[in-house]
């Protein structure tokens, strides 16, 4: 059951990525509740992440099952099974599962998005250092970016700042409260060969302190994506998108110069914009608009596009 439904996904999204020079994508995500896995690949690798559950299945037992799973998979993609790389996702608190390694082996790859390129981690943290679900945005903010000031927060890896550097950016200002992702985000720029130490700025920081600090009127494009919930230790407060989404987007808006654009996101499943408390000039739900073909119909994330 599980190798003929990957067959048939495999054989439709590779189809649509090749017409579209993809090389990164997710092709199948919890199709069998029998197998609830998410798997993307990432340029002949793959990384398939098991939701949690109770499967009823003894340790030992469940280590056989995905052994045959990846086996499974392996061969319906016809590559080695050792290029197949498997998580369990669990819900966690805000961002910490990004924070969190799994262990101390690391294997990274380069992989491309277009004509630019990106260091993803296979091994170490729950997600990969590239959300597959924001190439069309990315791809938006490239094109707005020349002769532009950018801002990126909760900036994780930075692909939006290097999209951004790639447009011809005049400044790009990426924030994140973790070092290993501040460090992993310049590394991606330089990759690209596009970091300019005058032109790029990256700062370890909690986003919602410094955002209380950052110049006002400063900022053509604010690129926004924070966690749903969060309660890190490095964090006077908590933080919670539905509660406090309005309070952030007002702070974001006095960044902004006047005509300049915000570009928010967040994976929250029941999240609801409370447009009358936002002033802004144009508040736009383009998440339809940005969600790519191997995302159509599995999306949980919003995204907006607010313009002062």
């Amino acid at each position: 059951m599980f190798q003929n439904r990957l067959a048939k996904v495999y054989k439709h999204f590779s189809k649509l990525a090749r017409k579209q020079n993809i090389a990164c994508y997710r092709f199948y995500d919890h199709d069998l509740p029998e197998f609830p896995f998410a798997i993307d690949l990432y340029n002949g690798a793959v990384h398939a992440a098991e939701y949690k559950r109770r499967h009823g299945m003894e340790d030992e037992e469940h280590e056989i099952w995905l052994q045959a799973c990846r086996e499974t998979i392996a061969g319906v993609l016809e590559i080695d099974a050792a290029n197949i790389y498997m998580k369990v996702r669990q819900r966690k608190a805000g961002r910490q599962g990004q924070y969190e390694k799994f262990n101390e082996e690391k294997v990274e790859k380069i992989v491309p998005e277009g004509d630019l390129s990106f260091i993803i981690n296979l091994t170490d943290y729950l997600d990969t250092g590239l959300f597959l679900d924001h190439r069309i945005t990315r791809g938006m903010v490239r094109s707005e970016a020349k002769d532009h000031d950018v801002l990126n927060l909760f900036c994780y890896t930075g692909s939006f700042s290097v999209y951004a550097a790639h447009g011809g950016a005049c400044t790009v200002t990426s924030v994140d409260m973790s070092k290993t992702y501040i460090n992993w985000a310049k590394r991606n720029m330089q990759y690209n060969k596009l970091y300019k130490s005058e032109q790029h700025e990256f700062i370890h920081a909690d986003v919602m302190e410094w955002i209380d600090y950052m110049p006002k009127d400063s900022y053509d494009i604010i690129v926004c994506d924070p966690p749903t919930f969060s309660n890190s230790k490095r964090m006077e407060d908590t933080f919670d998108v539905q509660r406090d989404h309005v309070k952030l987007l007002k702070k974001l808006l006095q960044g902004c110069r006047e005509g300049g654009k915000i570009y928010f996101s967040n994976n929250y499943r029941n999240f609801v914009l409370e447009r009358d408390s936002i002033p802004a000039v144009s508040v736009k739900d383009i998440t339809a608009l940005t969600t790519p073909f191997d995302f159509q119909g599995k999306l949980h994330r919003k995204c907006y596009l607010i313009t002062k």
